[in-house]
């Protein structure tokens, strides 16, 4: 296939392989583990997040917010138009509005979340009339590896409550 050769599908599958390795730190440290990373034109890392939820007893601690948060905080800026976000999970509700508030010029993420999906699976944030802001959008990013691990984890929450 050709597209596993291109060029940019090396680079989405790098900056992927990096937000999963964020995931399964979260994953270690009792979150679900997601994980994001944001980049720049130049493909340079600009920010990184992971789940924080938890840990930080805040709601709004998803690792796309957190990434977004530091994302501004090191640009100066809250228009991230030049930027990438590489997330493991498709965003929920919160996040999908936090990329299209932060004006992200693309957005890159794993698996499909069929539960709380809000960029294709169950609704579409980005795309929707009321949206101010429309982003390039593509999924399925090391998708196995993603799910897997997603899988992997909630599974083994359900093991260690019984």
């Amino acid at each position: 296939m050709m597209i596993l050769k291109s060029p940019e599908y090396l680079i989405h599958r790098k900056w992927m392989t990096h937000a999963l390795e964020l995931a399964r730190v979260a994953g270690d440290a009792g979150e679900v583990p997601v994980g994001a990373v944001i980049v720049d034109t130049g493909n340079r890392l600009i920010a990184v997040g992971e789940n924080r939820k938890e840990r930080d007893q805040d709601p709004t601690a998803h690792a796309e917010i957190m990434a977004i948060r530091a994302a501004s905080q090191i640009l100066q800026s809250w228009r991230l138009h030049q930027c990438t976000l590489y997330v493991t999970l498709e965003p929920c509700p919160m996040c999908a509005g936090a990329i299209v508030h932060g004006r992200l010029g693309k957005l890159i993420y794993g698996v499909d979340d069929t539960k709380t999906g809000a960029i294709r699976t169950v609704i579409n944030i980005p795309d929707h009339p009321v949206s101010n802001h429309h982003l390039k959008v593509l999924g399925g990013i090391l998708e196995s590896e993603c799910r897997e691990l997603l899988q992997g984890w909630f599974a083994s929450q359900r093991q260690y409550k019984r």
